[in-house]
């Protein structure tokens, strides 16, 4: 999409939800996470599925997915390339709205995580399958593992395992503010982090994800329907999108993520720059995860990660606002957590917080009015990154 095309305040994200309930919720499927976020953002919005006609999501094929909420879309996009689907779903939207194909978009995603988890059988054809899972590469764990140690290895373990118990510890703090989180009654200490079990190093069980049942949706439309959904828009000023590999053994390199450009890229289409962030949430799938972002997304240069996020700067209180819901880290993660980002940005945006809520940097008085979104999909593979903003 043309960087032209962006900076204007012309199509808004007028609705957002969760399933009604998150954590381990073994009598629902997947599609009824689907339909619970769908039915609250649309409530939230202040519009009914009669409204839809541009149905997006991943993990799920459209077809069964607008089937079961009894939506037929006259556009329909299942761009699957990780958790950053739903984050790159929003520029999709935005491009689909503007060419006329569409005018209300649903983005939806709904996972039942945890309760369904099972080793799927792979496909013996697969790359990853043939080159990869012979070796003890198997999964995101042990994948993004690999590229954390040679991060150690060119920066310092040390400082890097400081830099994610930081990181670990600071997303807890936020996820102890926020009710729905699903380590809402878990406070977590620096020697907690430290003192935990190993998952594959240098993971402790902390810097990985959660894995739950959930489910959350996200409403975009044009700026003339904004006017008449229940709450004030959230203006989506400048996206990018990207990915650079599939295969671990194949990403360019382990310490740098293609967020290098669509983080950069979503910035000069929005007409921003870093101090005009107020909010920053970044897909936690594990700490090295937001390391990497943090330095991808230029708030700071290669391997200086740590320093940045030094002394609890993101937690609570600190003068970084990062991933205030709790992150996949501790709120909630059901598989894919890219719609979740959005789902709390748009919401500190509004105000909705509570006792999590941020301000503005620029007038403390305010509700932050910029904030970036970032997801991560696959192994390191694939971002979208969007910039959001008030007024």
């Amino acid at each position: 999409m043309a960087s032209g095309s962006f900076g204007q305040r012309d199509i808004a994200i007028v609705g957002v939800a969760e399933s009604d309930e998150m954590g381990t919720v073994p009598n629902k499927s997947s599609l009824q996470h689907h339909a619970e976020a769908a039915h609250n953002a649309l409530e939230d919005a202040g519009l009914s599925k009669n409204d839809v006609d541009g149905m997006f999501t991943a993990g799920f094929s459209t077809l069964a997915t607008a089937e079961y909420l009894g939506i037929q879309p006259n556009f329909t996009d299942n761009t699957s390339v990780g958790g950053s689907s739903f984050v790159i779903h929003v520029a999709h939207a935005v491009a689909a709205i503007r060419a006329g194909y569409c005018e209300v978009a649903l983005i939806t995603h709904g996972q039942a995580g945890r309760s369904t988890r099972g080793r799927v059988p792979g496909d013996p054809n697969l790359p990853t399958a043939q080159y990869e899972a012979p070796y003890g590469m198997i999964g995101p764990p042990i994948n993004y593992a690999l590229a954390c140690s040679r991060y150690m290895h060119e920066y310092g373990e040390d400082r890097t395992r400081q830099g994610m118990a930081e990181i670990a510890v600071s997303t807890r703090k936020w996820a102890n503010l926020n009710q729905k989180a699903v380590m809402h009654d878990t406070p977590m200490s620096f020697d907690d982090y430290h003192n935990s079990r190993w998952v594959a190093w240098p993971f402790h069980l902390p810097d990985c994800c959660l894995v739950t049942d959930s489910g959350a949706s996200i409403i975009v439309t044009t700026a003339e329907r904004a006017r008449s959904c229940r709450k004030a828009p959230v203006w989506v000023l400048g996206a990018a999108e990207g990915h650079d590999h599939n295969m671990i053994s194949q990403m360019p390199s382990l310490t740098s993520m293609i967020a290098r450009e669509s983080g950069p890229k979503s910035m000069e289409r929005a007409g921003i720059s870093h101090n005009d962030i107020d909010l920053t949430m970044i897909y936690d799938s594990f700490t090295y995860t937001v390391l990497l972002t943090l330095e991808g997304l230029g708030f700071c240069g290669p391997g200086e990660a740590p320093e940045f996020v030094a002394g609890q700067r993101t937690a609570p209180g600190g003068d970084f606002a990062l991933n205030t819901s709790g992150g996949g880290l501790s709120y909630t993660h059901p598989g894919m957590y890219g719609s979740f980002l959005l789902v709390e940005a748009v919401r500190q945006m509004r105000g909705e917080c509570g006792d999590r809520q941020v301000k503005s940097k620029r007038d403390p008085s305010q509700n932050p009015q910029v904030s970036i979104v970032n997801g991560t999909g696959g192994s390191l593979s694939s971002t979208g990154t969007v910039v959001l903003a008030t007024g």
